[in-house]
């Protein structure tokens, strides 16, 4: 009972681990797959005949591209650090399992031949009866001091292994904070490097809201593209 209760409790770890990893992956595709879509779309603007027309606006997507790159590169570092933190304490479950694999096979050659024990234990002691039972316990005695030795092994370290989640997760999810700050303190000094660059002086968003719904307003106007 006590094995199956320490079992249980590992098996019940790695699922909660096997999932954290996986919603962790999902994060950090979501934050590659994000870097490279804006990647991507400075690429575009890049071939764009309008950037061949316009020094200023080459400029500007030239800035944005340059900016993208900065902030795949740093999402790329992020991902790589994140990968090695949340993928090794995971990576001990196998062998783990294959330790108690090895246990319940020990456990089965005894039980078989434990039961080969009962049975000529069971006959009437004749000669030949008293030497197979002889022989039997003589293959007995290995094989269930071997299951005794890896039943005893993991009754003492699978606890310390349950204990050691808290010594393993808490810095694990310090280091993710941390990162995270230092992520989007990274990108909010992208983007402001590139605000500055793009930005034209006595500007407010408003205005440029302002310039942008004027320009639409005069493109509506346009018999070409007129409501019916």
């Amino acid at each position: 009972r006590d094995f199956e209760r320490e079992y249980g409790k590992l098996q019940q770890l790695e699922e909660q681990t096997r999932r954290l990893q996986k919603d962790m992956k999902k994060s950090t595709d979501a934050d590659l797959a994000m870097s490279k879509s804006a990647m991507k779309i400075s690429l575009d603007l890049l071939s764009n005949p309008l950037c061949e027309q316009d020094q200023d606006l080459l400029n500007m997507v030239t800035a944005l591209d340059t900016a993208m790159k900065r902030l795949d590169a740093f999402n790329q570092e992020k991902v790589g650090d994140w990968v090695l933190v949340w993928g090794g304490f995971g990576s001990v479950f196998p062998s783990l399992n294959m330790a108690v694999k090895r246990r319940e096979q020990a456990l089965q050659d005894y039980r078989r031949l434990q039961a080969k024990v009962e049975k000529y234990e069971e006959k009437e002691k004749t000669g030949p009866v008293l030497a197979k039972l002889h022989q039997a316990r003589e293959e007995l005695r290995p094989v269930r001091e071997d299951f005794e030795a890896k039943n005893r092994q993991l009754l003492e370290e699978m606890p310390r292994f349950y204990g050691s989640r808290l010594d393993y997760f808490q810095p694990s999810f310090e280091s993710l904070i941390r990162a995270q700050v230092v992520y989007y303190s990274e990108m909010h000094k992208i983007f402001g490097d590139l605000t500055q660059q793009l930005d034209q002086p006595g500007h407010s968003d408003e205005q440029r809201e302002r310039e942008n719904e004027a320009k639409l307003s005069e493109l509506r106007a346009l018999s070409i593209v007129a409501d019916d």
